[in-house]
């Protein structure tokens, strides 16, 4: 039986091209116009690679899918309803009824990817490749264990072991097969890793293809999370009589061995890439300016994707392995600011920032925001840990020229997000914001949480119309995740001068004052509260309150968003167009627990996401994790 290979249309135009100059059968011999001969794409250099750059799309958008993992944690809610986000947050995960799947770590995605890759290194492995050049098939074998070992990261942190499949398999084949232990995954990721820096260390880095550092990266990230308490068998089942009564956990972590030779080398794996570059503005010996900070934080975000006045396009050196998007697609990443900004805009306000965030970024001084401060509650968006106002627009936030596309109604150009006294005609009425849900813009798309996302949205004023592309590229890694592995590892081995140098460093960039030394708790605490700022949006914080088993205060919680009034002083007043102005307003802000968008709840067995009934009735030796 001929095998043949489907393709996409524009991926493989090159194929078709060399297809047509090879062609030496009759006229009528034609193969079918979307695929190729698979014995045809491992003779020559130019079918495999495009090959293995097809294996690139199973990255999908990165992070930037309209529904982003934001929305399963507590720094966003999804505002629309009917995307089954709210039956994993209400902890309604069944065999049955998995809820939100994404493509970029569904289970028979990665699957999908992952035979795309063994096919790769079994065909280019083979001493019968009619491919020559050692050059060609080492760049193209070094990026498919790279890929490979993403995947079944993907897999691991989203379901635990799985099994581990390294073939490529035939119709014919019994394709019943156990899960591996976690050890064994976390083994398997690793080889391939080493494997993929070993064959690709000596050639120069291509943007958005995979290099020795990101699989340095890769390997960083999966011996941290091997070392974490989730993973840790002994520790977990102490925390969860879940997991304590799983009759498999050598499925869900290690039962036995060396826990601190699991952080050494966690550490380890993060210093080598530190001992090779500095980062984005790493080495400053004092804390940056507020604006500094701001601007240095935002130009992180952009990536080097945006032309805008005051940020940094080499920041972009910052990401270790991204997706970058291009003109001539039209793809969920190159809309994310029409995906998640101000519905007074006609955005559609997606992913928004709910209080539990907001409330979790520290006033500029390194001190702890509370609403029950009265100067705190007065003015809560005000001498903020600089990275807030790169990161979330809220009710009063500057922003782009809204006559661009929703006509002179805003002068001001502010983000308006509450409820303002306003003279109308002359009389006296309650003027619902241009960003509210309640909006005469729009009154659909907007936030329910009185916030919305900034990061990841670039500021060029020439974009605010939602339809226009913008070039962000989606961090799949980049340095400072290095550095907070690095750092998190330091303080579980209770070096906590190491981790204060580097967490300090990266606080002086945001213009925050340095932490002090001090107990390994303290550390620990200080460590998790500037992992969950820095790394904000970039799909790391529904890990890491799992893998470090805080989810049920995290995760766990209640919605909280805020309601914004603004009443005229006495004496003062305003006819429309409104625009913020505290000489002229007494503003409140009314912090409020919602449970009717979605009434959060954790469940332990949500530490890990279920094998679907399908799956289970396809491989009848597969076993589903814990309280399924």
């Amino acid at each position: 039986m001929k095998t043949t290979i489907n393709y996409s249309l524009g991926l493989f135009f090159l194929i078709m091209t060399s297809l047509q100059l090879a062609c030496r059968k009759e006229i009528l011999d034609v193969s079918p116009p979307d695929q190729v001969d698979a014995e045809e794409v491992w003779k020559d250099p130019a079918l495999a690679e495009a090959f293995v750059n097809e294996i690139y799309n199973g990255l999908n958008n990165g992070g930037f899918s309209e529904q982003m993992l934001a929305s399963v944690s507590d720094e966003a809610t999804f505002t629309h309803t009917g995307r089954n986000i709210n039956v994993v947050n209400e902890g309604s995960l069944s065999a049955t009824s998995s809820g939100w799947v994404d493509g970029t770590w569904g289970y028979n995605d990665m699957y999908n990817r992952i035979r795309s890759c063994n096919m790769t290194l079994e065909r280019l492995g083979s001493a019968s490749s009619p491919i020559t050049s050692q050059t060609v098939k080492d760049r193209l074998m070094g990026q498919a264990y790279f890929l490979r070992a993403y995947f079944y990261q993907q897999l691991l942190r989203y379901y635990g072991a799985v099994p581990l499949v390294s073939r490529t398999y035939n119709l014919d084949d019994n394709y019943a097969v156990k899960r591996n232990t976690f050890e064994e995954c976390v083994n398997f990721i690793i080889a391939d890793c080493e494997k993929a820096i070993t064959l690709l260390k000596d050639m120069a880095p291509v943007k958005g293809r995979s290099s020795s550092l990101a699989a340095m990266a890769l390997k960083s990230r999966v011996l941290l999370y091997a070392a974490s308490d989730l993973h840790h068998i002994p520790t977990a089942s102490g925390r969860s009589a879940v997991i304590a009564g799983y009759a498999n956990p050598e499925y869900l972590g290690y039962t036995a061995g060396d826990r601190v030779a699991r952080w050494t080398a966690a550490r380890d794996a993060a210093k080598a890439i530190m001992d090779l570059g500095t980062g984005y503005k790493m080495d400053l010996a004092s804390p940056a300016s507020a604006e500094d900070g701001r601007r240095n934080y935002l130009s992180m975000s952009m990536g080097g994707g945006s032309t805008a006045a005051g940020v940094d396009v080499t920041a972009g050196s910052e990401i270790i392995f991204g997706r970058y998007f291009i003109a001539q697609k039209q793809e969920d990443g190159n809309f994310v600011g029409r995906n998640n900004g101000p519905n007074g805009y006609h955005n559609w306000a997606g992913n928004t920032p709910i209080g539990l965030l907001v409330d979790d970024y520290q006033m500029s001084d390194g001190t702890a925001f509370s609403w029950a401060n009265p100067a705190h509650k007065a003015a809560p968006y005000s001498n903020r840990d600089p990275r807030f106002y790169a990161t979330v627009l809220y009710d009063g936030a500057p922003w782009k020229p809204r006559d661009k596309v929703s006509g002179n109604v805003d002068p001001a150009n502010q983000i308006q997000t509450g409820q303002y006294d306003l003279l109308s005609g002359g009389s006296l009425v309650n003027f619902n914001g241009l960003d509210t849900r309640s909006s005469s813009i729009e009154d659909w798309n907007g936030s329910r949480t009185g916030y919305y996302m900034r990061k990841f949205i670039d500021p060029n004023s020439d974009l605010a119309d939602a339809t226009m592309k913008q070039f962000v590229p989606w961090p799949f890694f980049r340095y400072t995740e290095v550095v907070l592995n690095y750092i998190e590892a330091s303080i579980e081995l209770n070096d906590l001068s190491s981790a204060s140098l580097w967490l300090n460093r990266i606080r002086f960039r945001a213009g925050m004052p340095a932490i002090a030394v001090v107990s390994q708790a303290q550390m620990r605490a200080a460590y998790r509260q500037e992992r969950r700022i820095e790394l904000v949006y970039e799909e790391h914080r529904y890990h890491d309150t799992r893998r470090w088993m805080i989810a049920p205060e995290t995760l766990g919680r209640k919605l909280t968003f805020v309601s914004v009034r603004g009443k005229f002083k006495p004496g003062k007043s305003m006819s429309a167009p409104y625009r913020h102005d505290e000489t002229v307003y007494d503003y409140t802000y009314t912090p409020i627990t919602d449970m009717t968008h979605e009434n959060r709840t954790w469940l332990d067995k949500m530490y890990f996401r279920p094998m679907t009934r399908d799956e289970l009735n396809r491989n009848n030796q597969l076993k589903q994790n814990p309280g399924y």
